[in-house]
């Protein structure tokens, strides 16, 4: 049977322990559109045969489906947690968009990891007066409760384990909760439906969100698909890998998998036109009539003598149909410049500069046209904050359009609030320029300059035949970078700590000059202060091991994320790596072992052995060292490593160059290279 005849048999069910099945899904055999997507209603609740997971929900429009999934519970036998691998389906775990990674715990940190390599993980304040574990259900404040992004998964593993901080005199200081919680989980539930965190205990499974597709290779047996055999369906489909996702066009909906599966809207019924006009829906929209006993009055009143009039009623109702058009367009960008935030921006550069002039402000249709409306071939890239366009203004210049992924948490509108506060007090050579934002858009809009050579990052680790940074750039480039870093620390108006320094947050220019981006998490303190204590936050590999255990970032901080740049440049390797023993999966511990071992060469890239000389490489290497150390106290400012890649360079220019490699002796110093800081 034909993928359409399968799901509108009489012998194939719709639904199961009150789930709506619909097709590609099916329960008795050959209802489905093959084996994957076969459901078991034998215990009277929906089952996916093919991964043995609980349906909850199954989304047509979104190509999702809610199943049971099992949780980390440090209270309960390991084996009740059961974690299945999609490698091999047409199934994936959806990404941050639906899903959150979520960990309950105290001074504990969660990692997700997939084919044993961590992906992100996060750690919360311990609270010890909390009471148990209800202390934040949203997970907003990071006491006992933390939240982390994640992208599509095909599986992954979760793992709890002592933080620094939570480890006294040998001994795990016991937390304010007995359990321990670490959970993929569907945001919307996790905010919405559950009330209590406290009821985690008795659970064993949380409902996770799952996207879904159809094999490439059935494609061509789908009579119900938008394509070039078929342009009649009202359907489209994109293909994603080996799997395809099929949607309904505009103004239709229904099932695009089914022939002639998806129908016409009746926008009339909705009322969409005003109430003085007639609806007249068609396939695929609608038009709006003046009503006929307006068009009589008009008519006689015309055989009466005035044509005049006639002409005057109809412009009347152009104008009244137009002008109402305008008010609704008007009230939804006040709705959108509250909601990204809009009187929040006001308040706070009036605030720091007495003006809300230095950040321009864009109309959405100006940006809509400069990205061709958003097109996905002009995307540069995407990341947990929002996705990048390239555009062009009306005036001819090349921008960087970053639009943000949701709007609907107070803390990404505050990274973005945050993000605009900050760069309109930056004004150097060496850091991204941002030209100005949209607010009145459904999602909040900044416009850079483009940067049209892409991250420090891809040309270390990605091995792009374009070019290879030779010894003399990647020199250079650490330069501009901590340049950067000096001003920010040193030269803003109000002292600035960045936050997030690494190499894919630095971006080279058409000269492969370096500009520091990504501003969303960074903070701006006044000069009598020394750091700011906030929910831990920041990237593996790059994150200082002392903010980590004390929740206080200080300027030293940006220093050791620096350092970790550093080393990429010396030595080519990612921050992370699983291929290296447990000990040294960061590149910082790594690094630093080598340095006190005496073989830096077998770390550092064979080009910059060849193109540089030892003297001068060594001296870039110990500064990196002094960056890398445990102690912050005994780190440089970012003053004092300007100023000596400054001199590292100068010497090179003379051919004379000096390296002290006498180096201050480590107390005590405690590692946690094992969580790759």
């Amino acid at each position: 049977m034909t993928l359409a005849q399968a799901q509108l048999s009489v012998n194939c069910s719709s639904q199961c322990g009150g789930v709506e099945i619909p097709y590609p899904f099916g329960i008795e055999p050959g209802c489905s559109v093959d084996d994957w997507f076969a459901v078991d209603c034998t215990s009277s609740k929906p089952f996916l045969r093919s991964i043995n997971l609980e349906l909850l929900e199954i989304s047509i429009p979104t190509n999702t489906m809610q199943v049971n999934y099992s949780i980390y519970n440090s209270c309960q036998n390991e084996s009740t947690s059961q974690f299945v691998n999609l490698d091999t389906t047409p199934f994936e775990f959806s990404d941050s968009s639906s899903n959150r990674f979520t960990a309950v715990s105290c001074s504990k940190l969660a990692k997700i990891s997939t084919n044993q390599s961590v992906i992100s993980g996060c750690s919360s304040i311990c609270k010890e007066n909390a009471a148990n574990i209800g202390v934040d259900i949203s997970c907003q404040s990071g006491i006992n409760c933390c939240q982390t992004t994640i992208g599509s998964l095909k599986n992954f593993n979760v793992s709890v384990e002592p933080t620094q901080s939570s480890i006294s005199n040998g001994e795990i200081q016991q937390p304010p909760q007995d359990c321990d919680f670490a959970f993929l989980v569907d945001q919307n539930w996790f905010v919405n439906d559950l009330t209590n965190l406290q009821d985690l205990r008795n659970m064993t499974r949380v409902p996770v969100r799952i996207s879904w597709g159809i094999f490439s290779s059935l494609l061509n047996q789908l009579a119900a698909l938008n394509s070039s055999t078929n342009s009649t369906s009202n359907s489209s489909c994109i293909s994603d890998s080996s799997v395809v996702r099929c949607n309904c066009l505009g103004n239709f909906t229904g099932n695009p998998y089914l022939s002639h599966g998806c129908h016409d809207i009746d926008e009339c019924k909705l009322g969409l036109c005003p109430s003085y006009m007639t609806c007249e829906n068609y396939i695929g929209g609608y038009n709006c009539f003046p009503r006929k006993e307006s068009m009589v009055s008009t008519i006689i009143f015309g055989t009466a003598g005035s044509v005049l009039g006639l002409k005057l009623l109809i412009l009347g109702i152009w104008w009244l149909h137009n002008k109402i058009k305008r008010i609704k367009e008007i009230k939804l960008k006040e709705k959108y410049f509250k909601q990204n935030g809009g009187l929040l921006l006001q308040q706070q550069l009036t605030s720091s500069d007495g003006g809300v002039d230095r950040s321009k402000l864009f109309d959405l249709k100006d940006l809509e046209k400069a990205t061709d409306h958003f097109n996905v071939n002009r995307i540069l890239g995407q990341g947990g904050q929002g996705t990048v366009y390239k555009g062009m203004l009306a005036d001819g210049r090349i921008v960087a359009v970053k639009k943000s992924k949701i709007v609907d948490e107070a803390g990404k509108v505050d990274e973005f609030i945050n993000e605009v506060v900050i760069l309109s007090q930056i004004n150097h050579r060496n850091i991204v320029k941002l030209l100005g934002c949209c607010l009145e858009s459904e999602v909040p809009l900044l416009v850079y300059e483009f940067i049209p050579n892409g991250t420090l990052s891809s040309y270390l680790h990605d091995q792009l035949e374009e070019l290879s940074l030779t010894w003399d750039m990647r020199l250079r480039i650490a330069g501009e970078v901590a340049e950067a870093l000096c001003y920010l620390h040193f030269s803003a108006s109000m002292p600035i700590y960045h936050r997030d320094i690494k190499s894919t947050n630095i971006l080279l220019d058409e000269k492969y000059r370096a500009k520091v981006a990504d501003f969303g998490t960074s903070k701006s303190i006044t000069i009598d202060q020394t750091h700011v204590t906030t929910k831990v936050l920041g990237t593996f590999g790059y994150l200082d091991p002392e903010y980590f255990r004390s929740s206080q970032f200080t300027d030293k901080s940006d220093v050791y994320s620096y350092g970790v740049v550093l080393a990429e440049l010396l030595t080519g390797k990612k921050p992370i790596s699983s291929t290296r023993s447990e000990e040294f999966k960061g590149l910082a511990a790594y690094f630093v072992h080598s340095m006190e071992e005496n073989h830096p060469d077998d770390i550092l890239d064979a080009l910059v052995l060849k193109q540089g000389k030892k003297e001068e490489i060594m001296a870039a290497a110990n500064l990196a060292k002094r960056c890398l150390d445990m102690n912050a106290k005994r780190r440089p400012t970012m003053k004092e490593v300007t100023m000596e890649l400054e001199r590292i360079r100068s010497s090179i220019k003379d051919g004379n160059i000096q390296v002290n490699y006498q180096e201050e002796a480590y107390e005590g110093t405690q590692s946690i290279r094992g969580l790759g800081f």
